[in-house]
This record gives C-alpha cells, sequence and structure tokens, in this order.
C-alpha cells in the first residue's frame, strides 16, 4: 500500500487487498445509523468518515475502483487515517475456520457477503461513547443522542468534506461538554458519567489497542460504568474482535434465538447456539443482523425510552 502527499494536509493512497473486502458491509458496522455526523454513504458508492488520531482531526474518503480502494484523507491526522485503512477494513480478520455450512440459515446469509470482514477502526473512545449511550435505551434514542452530542461539540471535518461530517470530539472535548448539554440530549447523570469516566483515562484504554485483547478488555472494565456488554461492543469495532457477543442485549438473543430455532431464547440459549463457530461468533451475530432482523418478530423493546432531562 503505498502513500503520496499530493499537498500539505492531504495524503492519497490507493489499497489493494490481498482478499475482496465489501466495503460498505464492512464498515456499516461502525456508523451509527444512517444520521451518524461522523459517516456519509455517498449515492456514488463512495464513503466519507470524520475521525480523531493521534496527530490530529482527519477526514478519509474511501471508493471503490477496479484497480484498488482508492484514499484520500485531509487534515493534520491524515497520513495516520491511510495508514489505518487495511484494519479498518479488516485487513487481520481472518475467517479461517468459519463454517457457515453448520446452519442452513447462517449459510444463506454468507451467501454474496464472504467479502464481509469485521473491521478494526483503532479507535477505542469513537467506538466507546456511543456503546456507552446505547446502554439500557432503545436503539434509536441513543442514535439521536449521538448525533445531537456530535453537531454541537464535534468539529467540522477537514477538506471538501460535506458540510454535515463532523469529527467526534476528544476526550478532553468530552470532558468538557456541559451538564445541560447531556439532559439536552437525553443523556441521564449515570451514562454521561461514565463517558467522562472513561475520557480521564482514554490514552490507557487507547493503549488497549495494541495490547493482546484479553489486556484491552481488562482495561475497559476498570471504568466504572463499563460491563461486559459494552466492551463486546467496543471489541467488535475497535479491535477487531470477530468473537465478540454482546451478552446482556436487549434483543440479540432474540434475534438469534429464533433466526436459528424460530424461537426466542436467553443469553445463555444464545451463547449454545454460537458456540459451534467459537472464534466467529460476531461474524455469525453480524451475518443474522443483515439479514434477519427485519424479519425477526417484533418482541417489544425492553429498555425506556430516552428523553430530553430538562
Amino acid at each position: 500500500m503505498s502513500t503520496v502527499p499530493i499537498e500539505q494536509a492531504c495524503v492519497t493512497s490507493v489499497y489493494r487487498p490481498r482478499e475482496p473486502v465489501a466495503v460498505r458491509l464492512t464498515l456499516a458496522a461502525l456508523r451509527r445509523g444512517a444520521g451518524d455526523p461522523a459517516w456519509w454513504f455517498a449515492p456514488d458508492g463512495s464513503v466519507w468518515q470524520a475521525t480523531g488520531t493521534a496527530d490530529g482531526p482527519a477526514t478519509r474518503h474511501l471508493l471503490v475502483r477496479r484497480d484498488g480502494i482508492h484514499v484520500t484523507a485531509w487534515g493534520p491526522g491524515a497520513e495516520r487515517a491511510v495508514a489505518g485503512v487495511p484494519d479498518l477494513l479488516g485487513a487481520r480478520d481472518d475467517p479461517t475456520g468459519f463454517d457457515p455450512t453448520l446452519h442452513p440459515v447462517v449459510r444463506e446469509a454468507y451467501r454474496g457477503r464472504a467479502a464481509m470482514r469485521i473491521p478494526r477502526s483503532g479507535n477505542v473512545l469513537e467506538a466507546l461513547v456511543p456503546a456507552v449511550l446505547e446502554q439500557r435505551v432503545v436503539g434509536l434514542d441513543a442514535k439521536a443522542s449521538w448525533r445531537r452530542l456530535l453537531q454541537q461539540h464535534g468539529t467540522p471535518a477537514p477538506g471538501p468534506a460535506p458540510r454535515s461530517l463532523r469529527v467526534p470530539p476528544t476526550a478532553a472535548a468530552w470532558r468538557a461538554v456541559p451538564v445541560w448539554d447531556w439532559r439536552r440530549a437525553g443523556v441521564e447523570e449515570a451514562r454521561a458519567g461514565t463517558v467522562l469516566r472513561a475520557a480521564e483515562v482514554a490514552h490507557r484504554l487507547q493503549e488497549g489497542v495494541d495490547l493482546p485483547l484479553e489486556e484491552a478488555r481488562r482495561r475497559l472494565l476498570t471504568v466504572h460504568g463499563i460491563g461486559p456488554w459494552t466492551v463486546a461492543e467496543v471489541a467488535s469495532r475497535a479491535l477487531g474482535d470477530a468473537d465478540a457477543v454482546s451478552v446482556g442485549d436487549y434483543h440479540l438473543s432474540d434475534l438469534v434465538g429464533w433466526a436459528l430455532t424460530g424461537d426466542r431464547t436467553d443469553d445463555a440459549g444464545m451463547l449454545r447456539l454460537l458456540a459451534p463457530w467459537a472464534g466467529h461468533r460476531q461474524r455469525v451475530i453480524r451475518l443474522l443482523e443483515l439479514t434477519q432482523a427485519a424479519r425477526a418478530p417484533k418482541f417489544g423493546p425492553r429498555a425506556p425510552r430516552a428523553r430530553p432531562l430538562h
């Protein structure tokens, strides 16, 4: 993967993965809904992302062409953003040993989606904050909270990016969010407090990207308010964990149970059903979410609806 600076704070590259990669399908796991201000899936098939790096903010633009995936990045973090594209698109994801034929539903879901990879964004805080916002509330409300907070406290994406694109706040910026802005976004004290505590030790959590997965998980669990569910959500996005299972999710066990047996189940039942794919359980979950979620019966939310807290 060659990198050629074309002007200050602007870098271009062509990434040619060894195996085919479904770019949008792979990156969809990182986007928090269609209205996520940090992402834009453009009508021309390209993908825009605004992100933070150790060198500062950056905008990434990815466009698939016949000769590879063309990447352009702008901003102080442009070089790091381009260097991170292989991991972002699952270069470290190894599907060896994954057998979709163990269940007809998984086999059918895998058909046409074999090029989907488990991404590794390498940015712990950007994966962690929206995961915390999703704790104990309906996903639509969490996405709305994320959207409002980014629009208010994110920064404009560098370069010729879409005007709506926003770089998520840094750890320092999260710590500076006024209490009333959390409340107006529908985020109560418990979740806001978890984000603030994580922001205080963000550098230690970020170090986990270069450490064994179990150590990265252990560090996340030291933050009060972060439990196994949140750790799995972060690991599957920031750390490229193809085996992560979000135990304790409001709907996941029902979806897995219904898709694989035709009936609901609990967390223990979900883990038993996923056991044959040990090492690739997140891969199976993603395939089921992509193909079965819209068909599954609506069992009803078990989390309260969030409202602005005036």
